[in-house]
């Protein structure tokens, strides 16, 4: 036991060696690269047997691709003409309604104007053959005064009629319109026509042998409440009113 610790002790001991043989670095590459090339492919085989196992066909695929892309594009196309027939077919509807209510209004003015027509010829079978005592020698009959469709918008219709005497004479003269009004809790006065609307001056004048209708529109401020209307009728050359009536607003 001695001997050995002193052998330990004083005796030269060397490491093992081994001995391996070198091998170059191109050597090692030269046998990867065909291993791992062979690796892969043996991956992308089994990945593409797996997928042809499951249904996948790569060429089908791309040519189903390629066929829903086509369908995509078709669609487009339809979807645009479609939609281009749409906006056509609406504006014809709308042009088909725009008329419609033309022609609905057209309907309804005929009508009211057959209307009028009729009290008119009613009125005028009823009319006295014979001067009476008290008759005037111009009588105003069937004043109205009606909103039109707009606001602000009137209109005043009214008759004139000469008396029996009269009848056969030439009247000519020019009507008034005084419009009793509220603006604003404020009492306010309007005359029409206007002085410094010479076509408005106009289109009050009235000539006449035995009787005249009178259908005449004004416009006023749409803030403006009417309360009363008084018509009143000049004869040329006279500055005082020869016929007077007044009426609400109907």
């Amino acid at each position: 036991m001695r001997f050995r610790k002193f052998e330990r002790r004083f005796s030269i001991s060397a490491q093992r060696l081994s001995v391996r043989p070198h091998v170059p670095w191109y050597i090692r590459w030269a046998i990867a690269i065909p291993i791992i090339l062979a690796l892969s492919g043996a991956v992308w085989w089994a990945y593409d047997i797996g997928l042809e196992l499951a249904g996948f066909h790569r060429g089908q695929a791309a040519k189903e691709l390629e066929d829903l892309r086509e369908k995509v594009m078709t669609l487009r196309d339809e979807n645009s003409r479609l939609g281009s027939q749409a906006a056509s077919f609406e504006r014809q509807l709308q042009m088909g309604n725009a008329a419609n209510q033309e022609i609905a209004n057209q309907i309804q003015a005929l009508l009211d104007e057959n209307t009028r027509l009729k009290e008119n010829l009613a009125f005028f079978q009823n009319l006295p053959l014979a001067q009476s005592e008290n008759e005037s020698e111009l009588s105003i009959l069937r004043l109205k005064v009606e909103r039109d469709s707009l606001p602000g918008e009137y209109n005043c219709r009214l008759i004139l009629v000469q008396s029996v005497k009269q009848r056969g004479k030439a009247f000519q003269g020019n009507m008034q319109l005084i419009v009793n009004a509220v603006q604003d809790g404020q009492k306010v006065v309007l005359q029409f026509p206007l002085e410094n609307a010479p076509q408005e001056v106009a289109a009050y004048q009235l000539n006449f042998k035995y009787y005249q209708v009178v259908d005449r529109a004004f416009k006023i401020s749409p803030d403006i409440a009417i309360e009363s209307v008084q018509v009143r009728v000049f004869e040329r050359g006279v500055r005082e009113p020869k016929v007077v009536q007044s009426v609400g607003l109907s």
